[in-house]
């Protein structure tokens, strides 16, 4: 599986941007597709997470900011972020998760640069 990440920019404090992550193949196979993120001098983190079943995940930290979605036609993933702060500066990472035989898979986009900052 290969993830493709984007629309990473520059955005103001208060702003919006919207990340987008797209699979080479079907997304239907993966258990569970996420975005991380890894500010500078710290270690990455879970920003959000949805099974395959539409069940979502959120760090504290973005809760009632973010939202994820996914669109299984379209074999992406979406992470619509509003009321940005300086601390959601970050490379933000796209990731999905498959088991297979009680092994879990992780597979990583290349990352995209979110800068918060006026």
């Amino acid at each position: 599986v290969q993830l493709q990440a984007s629309g990473g920019g520059l955005v103001r404090p208060g702003g919006s941007l919207r990340l987008s992550c797209a699979a080479s193949g079907s997304i239907l196979s993966l258990n569970v597709m996420g975005w991380y993120r890894q500010a500078p001098g710290k270690q990455r983190e879970l920003v959000a997470g949805i099974n395959s079943g539409g069940i979502v995940d959120y760090a504290d930290s973005v809760k009632g900011r973010f939202t994820i979605s996914r669109d299984n036609a379209k074999n992406a993933v979406y992470l619509q972020m509003n009321s940005l702060k300086p601390e959601d500066t970050a490379v933000y990472y796209c990731n999905a998760v498959r088991w297979r035989g009680g092994v879990r898979n992780d597979y990583w986009g290349q990352g995209t640069l979110v800068t918060v900052s006026s």
